[in-house]
């Protein structure tokens, strides 16, 4: 009867975090995987009772166990602080049910077997527990994050964080991409402000930014970064820069605010019919949202250090200690999956913007490494947003248009020259 819990127990997990409940909140997927490890200690004391003549009715305590904390944050919802909190008492009383339950294994089953070869369960908990503790410790010696460039303003019900440099017209307003914070810019910000005002922020949720209550689609986002400005002080119109997905924002910002946008620069950005212009998009977009659903817990049983993949090491010092605090906090990846989740709305929302008049525009589309189906015709559909336009084609890869000392060069210069068009009323180069 070892295979109730061997087999039963993880692909349960696995099949209601992954699976039945892909995308779901931290606290859903967390306690249905509860829920599901506690369905295999169960199924061998049910089973070993009605089955066979040795019984293993200690299995029903693990079961009850992990149950009951599993629709507890089913019930609770408990948030991130909750639950960080809670990490310094779960690890030690999970690792201290799972050294009861390997004595009561051992000495009931009497299988000559090593531990390991047990019950994956057993594994599970003892992985989970080691990890989520370990997760805690360097939470905690992590201390304070470094100093805050920049500062936060009240947008309402919370306040973002905004970071202006340099001086002059228009000034630029840079969006990141997906994970990607105000630190992401560490390289183009500095460049940008030799020529022009030029500010960067991280949305809700991100670096020091307020988290939101929930999932925020394109035009939320744009309100947000509208009142941030404002708030700030920080004069339009704007040239808008955006990477990635920062793209698709930066067009929802222009088709609401259309006078507040004096140009505009996509940077390998996502195409606003990203579902129906890249055929294989919507099944990446399914692992996607199921991955990124995942990371919270995942960084709280430990296994951050081993899915991150590291700083960018051209970064400057100060940038690089901004994404070393903020990148892998269970904060940041929360707020990352719910920007995830709003990824078909603001994409359709996108789409509302069908033209910008003679608004100078340029869009840089990364071509090394490999190319989707149906992404370079989505590219050249940007460039047709405005006649006052420049395509322009460069040999690098997505993330280092603004990781890379090197490939940042082609952002920076896409950025400088829409803001010489619009100071100079000229054409964009390559127009």
């Amino acid at each position: 009867m070892v295979d109730g819990s061997v087999v039963i127990g993880p692909l349960a997990a696995a099949a209601l975090s992954v699976g039945v409940f892909a995308g779901a909140p931290e606290h859903v997927l967390s306690g249905t995987g509860l829920l599901g490890l506690a369905l295999g200690w169960a199924a061998l004391a049910l089973g070993s009772s009605t089955l066979s003549d040795r019984p293993q009715r200690w299995a029903a305590v693990p079961a009850a166990a992990l149950g009951a904390v599993g629709a507890a944050l089913l019930v609770l919802a408990p948030g991130d602080g909750s639950l960080t909190a809670a990490g310094w008492f779960w690890p030690p009383l999970l690792l201290a049910l799972a050294a009861w339950t390997t004595v009561r294994a051992v000495r009931s089953m009497r299988v000559r077997v090593p531990f390991w070869l047990l019950s994956p369960g057993l594994v599970l908990l003892v992985l989970a527990s080691l990890g989520g503790g370990a997760a805690t410790l360097r939470t905690a010696v992590a201390g304070s994050p470094p100093p805050m460039p920049g500062q936060l303003y009240d947008v309402g019900d919370r306040r973002l964080h905004l970071t202006c440099t340099g001086t002059g017209g228009p000034t630029v307003v840079l969006l990141g991409g997906m994970g990607e914070t105000s630190a992401a810019w560490g390289l183009v910000q500095p460049a940008v402000a030799g020529t022009t005002r030029v500010c960067a922020y991280d949305r809700a949720g991100q670096a020091w930014s307020d988290s939101a209550p929930g999932p925020k689609d394109g035009v939320q986002v744009a309100a947000d970064l509208h009142a941030l400005l404002s708030r700030a002080g920080e004069r339009g119109p704007y040239v808008l820069a955006g990477h990635s997905v920062g793209g698709a924002y930066a067009m929802v910002y222009a088709a609401d605010y259309p006078d507040d946008v004096a140009g505009l620069v996509l940077l390998d950005s996502a195409s606003p019919q990203q579902f129906t212009a890249l055929p294989d998009y919507p099944g990446t977009y399914s692992l996607l949202r199921r991955s990124t659903a995942l990371l919270p817990t995942l960084e709280r049983l430990g296994a951050g250090p081993l899915l991150s993949s590291g700083v960018p090491a051209d970064l400057p010092p100060a940038a690089r200690a901004q994404m070393q605090a903020f990148d892998w906090s269970t904060r940041q990846l929360r707020a990352e999956r719910d920007e995830v989740a709003a990824y078909p709305a603001v994409f359709e929302q996108a789409q509302v913007l069908t033209g910008m008049g003679s608004t100078p525009l340029v869009v840089v589309t990364a071509t090394a490494g490999d190319t989707q189906p149906g992404w370079p015709a989505a590219q050249d559909a940007l460039a047709e947003l405005s006649p006052a336009s420049a395509h322009r084609l460069v040999p690098a890869t997505h993330s280092p248009l603004l990781l890379d000392a090197s490939d940042s060069a082609f952002s920076v210069a896409a950025i400088e020259d829409v803001v010489q068009a619009v100071s100079t009323r000229t054409a964009v180069p390559g127009s």
